[in-house]
């Protein structure tokens, strides 16, 4: 009687834990319809982005079409007028987290959590649902990532490829544009040129009609080609002479008058300055030499630069400059200057010797008078 009451109490334990195992299921079952779900603001931002309900009742698959329908209209290598990596990059990461909110809020009932239980450890999870890469590759998530990422760089190559080939066309049709107005005026101009000489072709007729041509100077005489060189070809003689008639110099000869200008002017500014300062200078004229020399080297450095030039476009060698040094030209300044002094100094000399002789000249002429005046004043002081 003892086991029989034992059996009793376990069969009462039994039932009483099978109806807690059914109010369990059935509490399980009914939460997320009592409690509904709960959408955050950055989740709710998300599916307005993907143009989605923000309820969270979308499946996949719709999930996956408004994404692609976005990635074609904003991905930067789609080729598409409304490309837009930031606004790419945004659709990208809403769809991330859609998927991971489906994937938590997706909770399955007790009976497949009895079939996963059940399943081997080898079936593929539920994560690789969403791992489709368009549905390209194959072996592992990893291989097939790498596959798809090679499809996407295939495809940025010759989205590239066909922008470029664009491009090349739409300048080759500008260039013939360019090609086609070049020749309509290149065109225009011979025909203005050609209307030109006509219209002097016409007029020369016309004066020879009149008989203009008829009393010229030189009229049945040969033309002098050959007056300086009979061996220039006279093309290129009648070509100098008509440069040199109007006034046409070449640029190095022009460069070279400038060269030897500007040294004319430091040369004669060095020794003006020099030749105003004392042979034992003071401080004071230290110091405005001083400032002389270094206007005078920067001018130096200028003309250096121009004999540079000068040097490249010479046509001769043996024509070409050395550099102007700056300690040259002071020893040719304080030379000058001293031979400047030598030659005042004479020029004062001469000058003196010169009013001597012409003192001298002027007591000799006046002498003669003095005496005869002293007799003539003597002899009327006798008579008296």
């Amino acid at each position: 009687m003892s086991c029989t009451f034992h059996f009793l109490v376990s069969r009462s334990d039994f039932c009483h834990a099978r109806a807690l195992l059914l109010l369990s299921r059935q509490y399980l079952l009914f939460r997320p319809l009592s409690s509904g779900p709960q959408i955050s603001h950055s989740l709710q931002e998300s599916y307005r982005l993907l143009q989605l309900p923000d309820e969270g009742h979308s499946s996949p698959a719709q999930v996956k079409e408004a994404y692609l329908r976005l990635a074609k209209l904003y991905h930067p290598d789609s080729g598409a007028a409304t490309a837009d990596a930031v606004l790419f990059a945004r659709v990208e990461e809403a769809y991330r987290a859609v998927l991971a909110h489906q994937s938590k809020s997706k909770k399955p009932d007790l009976g497949k959590e009895v079939e996963d239980e059940d399943r081997p450890r080898g079936a593929a999870f539920q994560h690789r649902h969403y791992l489709s890469y368009e549905g390209m590759g194959s072996g592992t998530p990893s291989q097939r990532e790498r596959q798809y990422r090679q499809v996407r760089v295939d495809r940025a190559s010759e989205q590239i490829l066909n922008y470029r080939q664009r491009e090349h066309e739409r300048a080759a049709a500008a260039e013939g544009a360019l090609v086609e107005r070049d020749m309509r005026q290149r065109s225009r101009k011979i025909k203005i040129t050609q209307a030109v000489e006509r219209l002097v072709e016409d007029l020369i007729q016309e004066s020879m009609a009149r008989g203009d041509f008829r009393n010229l100077s030189g009229a049945g005489k040969p033309l002098n080609k050959f007056e300086y060189n009979p061996y220039a070809d006279p093309m290129t003689h009648n070509l100098n002479r008509i440069l040199i008639d109007n006034g046409y110099q070449p640029p190095w000869v022009v460069t070279q008058r400038d060269i030897r200008e500007t040294t004319a002017q430091i040369r004669k500014r060095l020794l003006e300055g020099r030749a105003r300062l004392g042979d034992p200078m003071t401080s004071k004229e230290h110091r405005q030499w001083d400032q002389l020399c270094a206007s005078v080297e920067e001018e130096l450095m200028k003309l250096n630069k121009t004999v540079d030039n000068y040097n490249l476009i010479v046509p001769m060698l043996n024509m070409q400059m050395v550099h102007f040094s700056l300690s040259r030209e002071i020893d040719r300044a304080v030379k000058g200057a001293h031979q400047h002094r030598l030659e005042q100094q004479r020029e004062r000399e001469k000058e003196r010797e010169r009013r001597k002789e012409e003192k001298k000249r002027a007591n000799a002429v006046t002498k003669p008078k003095n005496t005869k005046q002293g007799l003539m004043s003597w002899m009327q002081n006798l008579l008296r």
